[in-house]
């Protein structure tokens, strides 16, 4: 063995204890976010809950003054009342997951610091595995899944640097990270190897770190279009007092969250943001496809589920924009969209053969 190879197995030995010490780290980060949880349903959740159910105070009409200026009554301009939609509710976000104490707070904080180790651990491990194999570190499923789940973490610590409320996504989120690598060392691994043939290029780079940094925020708006549906119908729930009402669990936890228009606003937000550079995944794809194979579209299983994904998010995007398709509907085309990209990433990677079978399994 010489003196390189050495050295890259070196690199890809500590690729693998960087990717296992980062899951010890995101397990004792989850157990910080599940303290945060349990500390903040001590809180102030009961009297959120009160003021939640009680109707909202009907806004004061504009009252018209008179002021005198020299001899002449002049009327003054009313202030300026603002009222919701119709058929929306004026409720307030929650709390957060420490429900309003210093000690769900304390919990929470102490979860975001081991996330941010956690993070460094994981990204350490995916650099180092890029050295050991002198190219981009997702050629296979194993280093696709590695990078995936480190661009998640990156696209939520990059909300929170910008001051986003968004610290009730760490608890899901820690959890899916902490799957994916448990898979992807135990499943998907595969050990640092070159390229086949076709991945020879520099479109790696453009077209599958699209694809990538696409998954882990479009991630984000399934998760918050998952919560949405819990936080409508737990609001539904509590604008209709004659029918069933949440139960203690329901309350506590849901209570806590963001208003259901506002996880609402930030999955289609997040969604939106994020569909241009999917496109642009496709359109990459296309291209690359024509420098590898001569033709930019073949009906290959890949290509195919794709442009099925595309089509699914452009149809929530469309539905979000259409005033009867809002709300639940929409956020059913949102799910429906990522099930699709899951199913394209592992469904079709391991099950179905097609140009696009190179997944080291």
């Amino acid at each position: 063995m010489n003196l390189a190879a050495a050295a890259n197995e070196t690199l890809a030995h500590y690729s693998n204890v960087l990717v296992y010490s980062a899951m010890a780290v995101y397990t004792l980060a989850f157990l910080a976010h599940m303290a945060e949880w349990v500390f903040g349903s001590r809180s102030k959740v009961g009297r959120t809950a009160a003021a939640l159910t009680a109707p909202a105070a009907a806004p004061a009409a504009p009252v018209v003054r008179t002021a005198q200026r020299g001899g002449t009554a002049v009327l003054e301009r009313p202030a300026v009342v603002t009222r919701s939609a119709a058929g929306s509710r004026d409720v307030p976000d929650g709390p957060g997951a420490h429900g309003g104490t210093e000690k769900g707070d304390l919990y929470g904080r102490i979860a975001i610091s081991l996330t941010v180790l956690a993070w460094a651990l994981h990204v350490g491990g995916v650099v180092t595995r890029a050295l050991s194999v002198q190219r981009a570190p997702w050629g296979n499923m194993y280093e696709f899944s590695t990078t995936l789940g480190g661009a998640a973490v990156t696209a939520y610590l990059v909300l929170l640097l910008l001051k986003k409320k968004v610290r009730w996504l760490g608890l899901p989120l820690v959890t899916t990270v902490l799957l994916d690598l448990g898979l992807a060392v135990s499943v998907l691994y595969t050990a640092s190897d070159q390229l086949v043939p076709a991945l020879h290029s520099y479109w790696l780079w453009i077209h599958v770190s699209c694809a990538i940094l696409s998954g882990a925020v479009l991630y984000l708006g399934a998760v918050a279009t998952g919560l949405f549906l819990f936080r409508d119908r737990y609001e539904a729930k509590l604008a209709d007092p004659d029918g069933p009402q949440p139960g203690a669990f329901a309350t506590s936890v849901l209570t806590r969250l963001p208003s259901a228009a506002s996880l609402d606003k930030f999955a289609y937000r997040v969604n939106a943001t994020v569909f241009p550079l999917w496109t642009f995944t496709i359109i990459a794809g296309a291209i690359w496809a024509e420098a590898a194979w001569g033709r930019y579209w073949g009906w290959d299983p890949k290509e195919v589920w794709s442009f099925i994904t595309w089509v699914a998010y452009a149809c929530y995007l469309h539905a979000r924009a259409t005033v009867g398709w809002k709300g639940r509907k929409a956020a059913w085309l949102g799910l429906i969209a990522f099930v699709c990209y899951l199913f394209n990433y592992f469904i079709v990677n391991i099950f179905v053969t097609g140009l696009h079978s190179y997944a080291g399994v």
